[in-house]
């Protein structure tokens, strides 16, 4: 049975928001990550560029596997399997510290991503049984720097901030937070004291950080195009995954 999508412009474009130049640069990284992974055994019955293909339509649409099956002409056993191996090898770059780190202007913010696994998430602010996963974005770019593995959605953004490793990637750069990022050493809005109105100038402050803090709320609304962001049925380090995979052709999509 011959399945309906293949890695063709079309399809390409609709799936993963790359354009062809764009897929063929996330083909060559998971050839060159492949290289040192297991061998041998039976060939896949789809080539790499549908296979990559068909990881994207899953996080795009978040088909069950079932549903996915049929469109590529392949079992969803295959689909499971495909899934599974793809996932890791699609994850972002790891990171580096740039050269003019004292220049550059990073923001931080902990979107709470609802998930099904029961081990992963924990019912939170938004009524639903949630992961925060902290994410790092470049002001400049709206680059996806880093992102977290997840954590359960009732704790604070601060205490996930200082569990997660991130600060590591932040050292010399200027990062910028809401409110709920008090005493972490980033960036904060200016808070009111009791009985003290805020003064003009921490007014106008607050102001610029709204306006420049609302780029990763923008850079989130693009990633959650993926609606397995918003109802991730993945277990383990699935949504993990999931959150790399799409922050990575995130940024090859903003890329020139």
């Amino acid at each position: 049975m011959r399945g309906v999508l293949r890695a063709e412009s079309l399809w390409v474009e609709t799936f993963t928001g790359l354009r062809m130049r764009q897929f063929d640069r996330l083909l060559k990284v998971l050839r060159e990550r492949s290289r040192n992974g297991p061998g041998g055994g039976r060939p896949w019955c789809l080539p790499l560029a549908d296979r990559v293909l068909l990881v994207a339509v899953y996080y795009r649409t978040n088909l069950t596997m079932r549903q996915l099956a049929p469109l590529f002409g392949v079992s969803p056993a295959t689909v499971r399997r495909v899934i599974k191996r793809l996932r890791p090898l699609l994850a972002i770059e790891p990171a580096s510290r740039p050269a003019d780190a004292v220049e550059r202007l990073w923001i931080v913010d902990g979107p709470l991503i609802p998930v099904r696994d029961r081990t992963l998430g924990a019912s939170s602010r938004n009524y639903r049984f949630s992961a925060n996963v902290q994410v790092i974005i470049d002001a400049d770019t709206k680059l996806v720097v880093a992102a977290a593995r997840p954590a359960p959605g009732n704790k604070a953004d601060a205490q996930v901030w200082r569990n997660s490793g991130l600060a590591e990637h932040c050292e010399g750069v200027t990062v910028l937070g809401d409110g709920a990022y008090i005493n972490t050493g980033l960036v904060v809005p200016h808070r009111k004291r009791p009985g003290r109105d805020l003064l003009p100038g921490e007014e106008a402050d607050n102001a610029e950080h709204r306006r420049v803090r609302a780029r990763v709320e923008h850079a989130f609304a693009r990633m959650k195009h993926y609606k397995i962001l918003r109802d991730c049925r993945q277990r383990g380090t699935g949504l993990h995954h999931a959150v790399q995979a799409v922050a990575h052709m995130h940024n090859l999509a903003l890329a020139a």
